[in-house]
């Protein structure tokens, strides 16, 4: 198997590092910056190309896109063009330009599509979702979820201003850099139906997206839920808390734990992560997952069209604030 990485940006050389170490197949590297290139090349042995056409000309069998947000579709298209098939790192993109287009061809090729939600792959979370397969907490009727850290301290050493992040044209923003709680709040709950978005740019951040979000979310199942969104945390903060009529479900990213409360024992359980446990491991499980889909042995956690739902929801919280109005999910196949 030929993987292509087109982007060799952080999580570009981090998805090269998992696929060497899990032995997933040969790899070549695709960037429009030629310094990123060399790079790749001395660091990771991948041979690298600077234009996207002479990269598919190698026939690559699959395509990991970890371009900036607003730069995932194009790749993408070519790519699928070529019979590849596709990880698309998260959020699907920044519009719906050009989205069915692509969905058509993964349907007309009949290929695989995976995109980036490594929280998924996360144990707390994971956790979290078997617990609510399990019923422990009975029917849930709301939930919490909430990610943040001050933007420059994303990734020391380089300017914060010149990332995808900061940038509106290449797809940043607190609400598309966050659609993991969307994601995940949605595995967990189901179809959401209804948005409602409060979100600005409120700090000294020199920046021209929104750096804060309060997004309430109403699902199919009557469930209601609320994201808050933020890169003006001074420390990095995620957590999550369900609330069911028989139970409390609570996770924190940084406690590396799950705590369930029962009404019927009416005691908290901790349950703790693995120890040591890095953080990457959820980054090699998800390419794990998608090596398995590869091979036929289950089913993508989020394909093409999980994402562009996801993306739908996203898109919809933007145009609430916007707007300061209700948007209405359509949950059309």
């Amino acid at each position: 198997m030929l993987i292509l990485v087109v982007g060799l940006g952080s999580i570009g050389k981090r998805h090269i590092r998992n696929l060497k170490a899990l032995g997933a197949g040969d790899i070549i590297g695709q960037d429009v910056q030629r310094e990123r290139c060399h790079a790749v090349e001395q660091e990771y042995r991948v041979k690298a190309y600077n234009r996207l056409e002479e990269a598919l000309a190698e026939k690559p069998d699959v395509a990991l896109v970890c371009t900036p947000t607003s730069s995932h579709i194009p790749p993408a298209l070519l790519a699928a063009q070529s019979g590849c098939h596709l990880f698309i790192e998260k959020p699907l993109s920044h519009s719906r330009d050009s989205i069915d287009e692509l969905v058509e061809i993964v349907a007309q090729k009949n290929l695989v599509t995976l995109v980036g939600c490594n929280m998924r792959f996360h144990p707390g979370i994971a956790r979290m979702k078997q617990l609510l397969e399990n019923k422990s907490i009975g029917r849930v009727l709301c939930a919490r979820a909430q990610s943040g850290q001050y933007l420059p301290d994303w990734h020391p050493g380089e300017d914060y201003r010149q990332g995808y992040s900061a940038n509106h044209s290449l797809g940043g923003g607190s609400i598309l850099d966050g659609v993991h709680e969307i994601d995940y709040l949605s595995w967990f709950l189901g179809r959401v139906e209804q948005v409602f978005c409060f979100a600005d740019k409120l700090s000294s951040l020199e920046i021209d997206t929104e750096d804060l979000a309060e997004i309430l979310l109403c699902f199919e199942s009557g469930a209601i839920a609320e994201a808050h969104l933020d890169y003006i945390q001074r420390s990095y903060s995620r957590s999550c808390q369900l609330i069911g009529e028989e139970g409390t479900i609570l996770w924190d990213y940084s406690d590396k734990q799950v705590k369930i409360y029962s009404t019927g024992t009416k005691e908290w359980q901790v349950l703790p992560e693995e120890p040591g446990y890095d953080s990457n491991q959820m980054y090699v499980e998800e390419m794990r997952h998608f090596i398995q889909c590869l091979r036929g042995k289950t089913k993508p956690a989020q394909d093409i069209m999980a994402g562009k739902r996801v993306l739908e929801i996203a898109l919809a919280a933007k145009e609430s604030a916007r707007t300061g109005k209700i948007v209405m999910i359509e949950n059309k196949e």
